[in-house]
Parts: structure tokens; sequence; C-alpha cells
């Protein structure tokens, strides 16, 4: 999964990038910074510590993220935004949004204000998305009276519904499309189609008001609306955060309140934003999580691991987290009957250790 940086000039985002991937970009106070950032943010999970602990593994990897941290956008560029044309490769876009004061930083839309400046930025999405579907649209007209070609017949009035919502300055993520149509158009990679996550950086006085930051700063209604998500961090405050190690890092935490480091935090929220879970595998070369999206059935599980085991799966032997844990060990959990074994239409469980038999 690979998400987008978005934002405006001097908001974080290359401090938050920072904070997520572990790097150490610099980073202009004033903005001079020139050229788009690539990482990889790996999502936290105690449960893969505690089978590394089981299994003395060779290597432990977690699951992760691809993040892409591009150079701020200009209000009124989305047309011609080279920053917006590479969000349009992403899974999902995290909008980085300004709540911070700093007299020495000004914002490039005056006045600190962070609902503004998501409403501005859903704008360029729309407006860029506009000239897309208009494109498409007469395209789709002019071949369908020069040859009646059904999968452009079936594609033209998803392409209609979606401009008309865009006319309407209403994102396309927010549309109620059944998964054909989402297919008929996902080749377009329109970026208000794409799940949001809207990242509020906070003042260091309101690093502890993390659990309020939507209401806080006008954005209670942003996050209840579909495939949106708002959380709040102080990119300046937990930057000296991932600093610490990891006693002093906890203590820092529990003095302002927050049970996880921003990093947790956003990347536990983009599982959610994505309708993510992760199932494990766990042995003496490799305890390893894999994402995969909720309600995932075994073989395409399997999949996520590698092709070739989904084309030539067998079972899935699955046996939950706790249980394994509990027993102490597969040999131990299968003596119990808490080891089973599973067939294609299993639907895969956050959780789930599995091991995939499959012969190719």
């Amino acid at each position: 999964m690979k998400f987008g940086l978005l934002g405006f000039p001097k908001v974080g985002k290359t401090s938050l990038f920072n904070i997520l991937t572990g790097a150490d970009v610099a980073v202009d106070k004033y903005g001079g910074r020139g050229q788009t950032n690539i990482g990889v943010a790996k999502v936290a999970d105690p449960r893969i510590d505690r089978l590394a602990a089981l299994f003395k593994p060779k290597k432990i990897t977690y699951a992760h993220f691809d993040l892409v941290d591009v150079l701020g956008v200009q209000k009124g560029e989305a047309a011609q935004s080279v920053s917006l044309a590479e969000m349009r490769n992403v899974d999902a876009i995290a909008h980085v949004v300004r709540a911070f004061r700093d007299p020495e930083i000004v914002h490039s839309e005056g006045a600190v204000d962070p609902a503004r400046d998501v409403a501005t930025m859903e704008m360029e999405l729309i407006l860029a998305d506009l000239e897309v579907a208009q494109r498409r649209l007469e395209r789709l007209q002019l071949n369908i009276k020069k040859m009646k070609n059904k999968d452009d017949e079936l594609e033209l009035p998803v392409v209609q519904r979606c401009l008309e919502a865009l006319e309407k300055e209403i994102p396309i993520r927010e549309l109620d499309l059944r998964s054909e149509e989402i297919k008929r158009i996902r080749g377009f990679s329109f970026l208000s189609a794409k799940p949001l996550l809207v990242i509020v950086n906070l003042d260091e006085g309101e690093a502890g008001k993390v659990a309020t930051a939507a209401a806080d700063h006008g954005l209670a209604d942003r996050a209840a609306r579909p495939k949106t998500v708002v959380c709040g961090l102080s990119a300046k405050v937990e930057e000296e955060i991932a600093r610490l190690d990891a006693a002093d890092a906890r203590a820092f935490l529990e003095d302002l309140g927050i049970a996880e480091p921003a990093r947790d935090r956003v990347l536990h929220a983009a599982f959610g934003l994505l309708g993510l879970i992760q199932f494990l595998t766990a042995g003496e070369d490799e305890c390893r999580g894999w994402a995969i999206p909720a309600g995932t059935r075994a073989p395409q599980a399997a999949g996520a691991i590698h092709s070739d085991i989904e084309r030539g799966f067998i079972r899935a032997e699955v046996v939950a987290f706790g249980d394994l844990v509990a027993s102490g060990s597969l040999a131990a959990a299968r003596e119990k009957a808490l080891l089973r074994s599973e067939g294609r239409d299993y639907i895969v469980r956050d959780g789930d250790v599995i091991n995939f038999r499959f012969n190719v």
C-alpha cells in the first residue's frame, strides 16, 4: 500500500515523513526543500514481537506502507501541479494540515485555519479530477458514436455520475459506487476518489489533545464523511519523542496522556481507513505481518505472500494468535485441536497465524 503525503507549503509534511519512516531528511523552516521523498513506514505490531520470542526467527518483518512526500501544493495550481500528478499513483492521500502557530513561518494562505485548508485542498483535488472526467466523457461519447463498444457504453454512465458530482463540488469518494463501477474508473486514478487521512499538525501546547483534534479545529463534520479519517499530532513534539530511548519516550507519552507515539497512531489510522487487517506467519526463518483487506478469502491472502501460493492453494492451517501464544508452540496448539485446516472459502481474520499448503 502506498500513501501520499500532501499539503500546502510549510505545514510539517517532511517532519511527519521523518517521524513515520525514521528518515532524517533535512527540513528547511522556510520551505526550501526541492525534491520528492520516498520511504517505508513499518507498522509496529506487538503480536509479531511475541511470536518472535516464541520462534526465535532469523528475521522479523512488519507490515508496511510506502510513503511519498511531495512538494507543497500552491492554491490554484490543480491542473498543472506536478505534486498532484504524483498523487495519482498512491492508494490513499494523507493531507497534512497546519494547526500550529509560528510567527516566523508565514502560512501560504494567511491565517492558520485547518478547516479552510482541508476544504481548499479538497477543491484542488476536485478541479484536477474535473478536467480528467470531462476529457474522458468527450472521448467516450465520440467512441460510442463511431462504434458501439459495450465496455464504453457501460463506462459512460459511471463517468457521467462522477462528473456531475465533481461539478457540485462533491468528491468521488463520497459516491456510493458499486464494485464493478469502481473497476471501470480505476484506470483514471481520480484524486478525490482516494481515501483521505487528514493529519492535523498541532501546536506544542496541544500535543496531549490528539483525541479531540478534529472537534477542536472544526473538522468533526469532515471526520464523519465516507472514507475519511482525521487524526492529530504535534510533529515538533513527536520528533523529540522519536529521538528518545524506549523508556524515556514512554514516560514522555504518559506525561502527555497519549497511549502511543504518532507513528503508531497514524499508521493504525491508515489501516482503519483502508479497511485492512493483518494475518501473521511464523517460523524459524521469519515472523511476519501481512496486510490484506478485511473480508479476504484464504487463497487471496496466500497471494499476498506469492502468486504461486495462491495459484497452487490446497488449504490453510490456521490458529488464532492468542491460542498459539497460550499453547506455547504450534505442536501444542495442534494437540489441543486449536490448529485447524481451512479451505478456499475461509475468510481470514485479524491475528490469524497461517501456514499455507500449496502445490504448483
